[in-house]
């Protein structure tokens, strides 16, 4: 058996090694007790701790990404810090929304509401859009890009909604999509933001782009990535956190350089590019 001396000094040894700490004299130490023939069965339990150039972490058990106690600080942290987040798209009316959703395909905002007062002074009623011909829709939209077949849009959405909806915008998702133009995303913004009615959630690329580093979908399309967001996130919430994770990926979780360090949802992000951790 080993001497007290050299068992006192192995067991002090071998508690710096759990916990963590490590020095010069303490691997020269150890190296003459492990090539000692007396303690061998010490070289067993040592050796790893003392070999290793950093104390090893203790990995954290994972966590349910779609756990419904994450999901709900989630829908907390993003109410706490957007309470007031709105649609960013200028409009005074159903159809003013409508149209100015039509021409954000592929733009952004800024450029749309740019072009948009202009427009509606023209053509401030889908009958009087109808009317027009489409060089003069393509003059005013050229800067929202895609200006000739987003006239073409402009102009069949005018001619359906007078002719089948009595010149108002319909209030259904099966109505919407009859109007030229218009597609499900641009169907939940105008149900969502002017008629409060939660239909859906509205999938842009912010929308896309979050749910995916907050690992609550994997799925890479819009039709996908409603689905499982509507699964997760309850009724009520759909209309709200489309406009607060909106804002979010705007000011905070910007697609080339996240802002991890701002974040309010950093602690509860494990997203694999992150710019800052705290965990």
């Amino acid at each position: 058996m080993m001497s007290k001396f050299a068992s006192d000094r192995a067991k002090r040894l071998h508690q710096d090694a759990i916990s963590g700490r490590r020095s010069d004299r303490a691997v020269r130490l150890v190296e003459g007790l492990l090539n000692s023939k007396k303690t061998r069965e010490l070289k067993k339990v040592t050796v790893h701790a003392f070999t290793a150039s950093e104390p090893v972490a203790r990995k954290s058990k994972p966590t349910n990404p779609l756990a419904p106690a994450r999901v709900t600080a989630i829908l907390d942290a993003l109410a706490r810090t957007y309470p007031n987040a709105v649609c960013a798209l200028h409009h005074k009316s159903a159809w003013q929304l409508t149209v100015a959703t039509i021409l954000s395909a592929q733009c952004t905002d800024v450029r749309v509401n740019l072009a948009t007062p202009a427009l509606f002074r023209a053509f401030p009623t889908p009958k009087a859009m109808a009317a027009a011909s489409l060089p003069e829709l393509e003059a005013l939209i050229r800067t929202t890009g895609f200006f000739r077949n987003k006239a073409k849009s402009l102009q069949g959405a005018g001619r359906i909604i007078t002719e089948e909806f009595h010149g108002k915008v319909p209030q259904t998702m099966p109505e919407l999509l009859r109007i030229p133009g218009v597609a499900r995303k641009t169907a939940n913004v105008v149900l969502g933001s002017w008629f409060k009615i939660a239909d859906g959630i509205v999938v842009d690329t912010h929308v896309l782009r979050i749910s995916r580093r907050l690992h609550l979908t994997k799925q890479t399309t819009p039709e996908k990535v409603e689905r499982d967001l509507m699964r997760l996130i309850p009724q009520p919430a759909w209309i709200d956190f489309t406009h607060r994770i909106i804002a979010h990926g705007r000011q905070i979780c910007i697609a080339r350089k996240p802002r991890c360090a701002d974040c309010p949802l950093e602690p509860l992000c494990n997203a694999p590019d992150k710019t800052y951790s705290s965990h």
